[in-house]
């Protein structure tokens, strides 16, 4: 670890001046960054600690089959400590694995969701694969910033500090791509006109040829607050190459854009594919649109495409992998159950010549069962790509003779994805293959896919 990052680690500590309750050596990491040790028996998950350390801590929550701690001191540092380099990172709960080097982070997230696959599905994939990954900072396409303000009413705007719900004021952020970061203290300055509106939050939607600022408040904004705005909007956005929009949102209403009108859309490109895929701010999509590309090429790899197979892609979103299918030559059926996302989806399709090979249907799958699975009819392959609660419902209710015989799972959490395979394994698959995608850099979220195929058809 560099001299200045312990010092500044330890000066931090020290000046805390708080009594420790122990020694642990941390032996792994757990999903949400915290390092996992094991002390009188018990197991022991320590904020700030990291794998190969031995640190003192203190106790900050005790219950009957664990306790949670936090770092007072390093007695022994790992040799892939980093000094962050974010100066909100001791305060912000954005990024919380920043002080672990960008390579060992990748390192770490395997070990989670092979740890959560045998300790939760009782299962180990056949073969590891290689993980992949992207630019470690400046990643972040979308991203929602919330809004406060202190006693004397200036505005506060950031993410949520760590375990509270305090807005921590940033001037900056790493994660943001730099052209958004650069300009947080303008429109802060800006939004501190409108704090008389009930600021709620602000969003980020960045793409290629445009950026969108999507301003949420309680109260519509006056007409004479809308000509502040856009003269507010020229003065600092006027000579920008990148292209910038304005959008308003009043409380439970949807977005609109306000200024300019006449912009280029929000879309990503998967240029593997020659597919086009415009959206619009509150639409969901991967925040990292460079590395979503090599996922999409892997996924599809994986799924081995042949010629009219029929494949449904489930959880399909706007058709992130649907329509790439689509184009390599499958039948492909996407449900989603969002309805708006299933008309953009339709849209997309039809955009990319390919409405012939795909279609959209809206269904809320956490409602599946043996009855709605016979209705899809038979399916040679599979792709999933749920939420974070998972695809339980869909994998509980395949079965015979609507097994298809191969099943790609994009997860986005490892407890919910052991839990799904061992499943999808006792009703015959055998997880062939299984890695993750460092999609969050910076952050213990764990992105991972595994492959699943049915036994008695390989």
């Amino acid at each position: 670890m560099p001299c200045r990052a312990k010092w500044i680690f330890l000066m931090k500590m020290r000046t805390d001046n708080r009594q420790y309750e122990g020694e642990a050596d941390i032996f792994s990491l757990d999903y949400e960054g915290r390092g996992v040790a094991r002390v009188n028996g018990k197991a022991l998950f320590i904020e700030g600690a990291m794998p190969g350390e031995r640190v003192r801590f203190e106790i900050i929550r005790s219950k009957k089959q664990f306790d949670e701690a936090r770092v007072i001191d390093i007695i022994r540092y790992s040799e892939n400590r980093v000094e962050p380099k974010c100066r909100y990172f001791d305060t912000c709960g954005g990024c919380l694995i920043q002080h672990i080097d960008s390579t060992a982070q990748i390192a770490f997230k395997q070990r989670i969701m092979e740890e959560q696959l045998e300790r939760i599905g009782k299962i180990r994939p056949k073969q590891i694969l290689p993980a992949i990954y992207g630019t470690p900072w400046h990643y972040r396409e979308r991203a929602r910033l919330s809004i406060s303000k202190d006693a004397g009413g200036r505005l506060k705007i950031g993410f949520k500090a760590k375990k509270s719900h305090e807005v921590i004021d940033v001037d900056s952020c790493m994660v943001l791509p730099a052209h958004i970061s650069e300009k947080l203290p303008k429109i802060k300055q800006m939004l501190q006109s409108l704090i008389d509106l009930d600021l709620l939050f602000i969003e980020f939607f960045n793409s290629e040829k445009l950026t969108v600022l999507n301003i949420c408040s309680g109260k519509k904004p006056p007409s004479q607050k809308l000509r502040q705005l856009e003269k507010w909007f020229d003065t600092i956005f006027g000579h920008e190459k990148k292209q910038w929009q304005i959008w308003l949102q009043a409380r439970r209403q949807g977005a609109q854009p306000f200024y300019p009108k006449d912009c280029q859309p929000l879309g990503y490109a998967l240029p593997e594919f020659e597919v086009e895929m415009p959206y619009k701010p509150g639409d969901f999509t991967q925040i990292n649109a460079g590395l979503n590309g090599v996922m999409v090429g892997r996924a599809l790899k994986l799924l081995d495409i042949q010629k009219n197979e029929r494949i449904a892609d489930l959880f399909c979103g706007l058709g992130n992998f649907s329509i790439p299918m689509a184009k390599s030559g499958a039948e492909v059926v996407g449900i989603e159950g969002e309805g708006s996302l299933v008309k953009r989806a339709r849209n997309n399709a039809s955009a990319n010549g390919c409405s012939d090979r795909v279609s959209f249907f809206e269904a809320d799958l956490f409602e599946t069962d043996e009855v709605v699975v016979a209705s899809w009819g038979q399916f040679d392959k599979m792709l999933l790509d749920p939420p974070r609660g998972g695809a339980y419902a869909v994998v509980k209710s395949l079965h015979a003779p609507y097994l298809p015989v191969r099943i790609v799972y994009v997860s986005c959490n490892p407890a919910t994805f052991a839990r799904d395979a061992e499943v999808l394994v006792n009703k015959g698959y055998k997880l062939k293959l299984a890695g993750v995608m460092n999609m969050f850099a910076q952050t213990s979220h764990v992105e991972s896919i595994g492959v699943f195929d049915l036994e008695n058809s390989i």
